[in-house]
């Protein structure tokens, strides 16, 4: 299951790769390689200088097949089919049946490798790629490999497609627990992209994965209903159920507060201040003596009684 599925394997129903792309992504393979190639060729003739011809023709014969045969050989089965140049071009080696090479794959593609590619500066490889409907050179054909384009545009992703009608609901009651998320995930990427496979594989693939299922939830599929129809329905109520659990999870929209009532302010205890000032309360005048200086108001009084003369003090 795990070759359909991890970051090792290749996505289900991608298209092979043709020779413009493939001749790429040799060509910067090839560069890479013979540049460390050229650069461990100059250390060692430095380092065995002073060894006889027959030592360093021994040397250069083990550089060329631990450089440009094991190095290739190594990479592409550390990184499970992809080599700098298909890194770089999106394409990766994979097996007839869509999963990651191994050792033995890359061994026998590497050892081709130096008879269709280094030998013949690619011809004979150039060649067969061209005759081959899937754009297979003869390591390619010796190993059971394939090459394909790993990187799908954007715009031509497609979604799961709806099961049919009366088949919606129909595993309401399907414990769906123990499926792990590597199974999902081939199931989604084949249904996804059915269409783009052969009929006899996608038929195979189908009822390969509707087993797998069927063994997770302890429920075979119902009696004469297709493979890919029952993976359809199934990851339908999947996807149900996962929209019923994010639609009950969601918090419920609380409802907005009434405005509190205004308050009662009650009348002021002060006095309002009128608009315009009251008038100022003017004091009388004081009489003023013939000096300047205010006079008493007892002196007055008498002055005015004695007929304005006022007796010396």
């Amino acid at each position: 299951m795990s070759e359909l599925v991890t970051g090792d394997a290749v996505v289900l129903g991608l298209r092979p790769a043709k020779l413009p792309s493939r001749a790429l992504a040799l060509v910067i393979d090839l560069v890479a390689v013979g540049t460390v190639f050229v650069l461990v060729s100059i250390g060692l003739a430095i380092a065995t200088v002073t060894l006889d011809e027959a030592a360093m023709a021994a040397v250069a014969v083990a550089t060329f097949l631990l450089v440009l045969v094991g190095v290739p050989i190594a990479v592409e089965t550390l990184s499970h089919g992809r080599s700098l140049g298909k890194l770089a071009c999106g394409l990766r080696v994979v097996r007839d049946d869509g999963g990651p090479i191994r050792f033995r794959h890359a061994l026998v593609r590497g050892a081709m490798g130096v008879v269709e590619i280094l030998a013949t500066l690619g011809a004979v490889a150039a060649i067969a790629s061209l005759v081959s409907a899937r754009g297979r050179r003869l390591g390619d054909v010796f190993a059971g490999t394939l090459v394909v384009r790993e990187r799908v545009p954007a715009g031509r992703a497609a979604a799961v497609p709806p099961p049919p009608p009366w088949l919606v609901g129909r595993f309401a009651g399907l414990d769906l627990s123990a499926v792990p998320d590597d199974l999902w995930l081939a199931v989604r990427q084949y249904l996804t992209r059915m269409h783009q496979l052969d009929a006899a594989v996608g038929r195979a693939m189908s009822e390969r994965l509707a087993g797998e299922l069927a063994a997770r939830t302890g429920v075979p599929a119902p009696a004469g209903v297709p493979a890919a129809a029952f993976l359809a329905a199934v990851v339908n109520e999947r996807q149900t159920r996962d929209a019923r659990r994010a639609f009950a999870a969601a918090p419920a929209a609380a409802p907005l507060p009434h405005p509190a009532p205004l308050p009662h302010h009650a009348p002021p205890t002060h006095p309002v201040q009128a608009s315009h000032p009251a008038p100022a309360q003017v004091a009388p005048a004081r009489a003023v003596g013939r000096d300047g200086a205010a006079a008493d108001p007892g002196a007055e009084a008498v002055r005015q009684s004695t007929g304005g003369f006022a007796p010396p003090a």
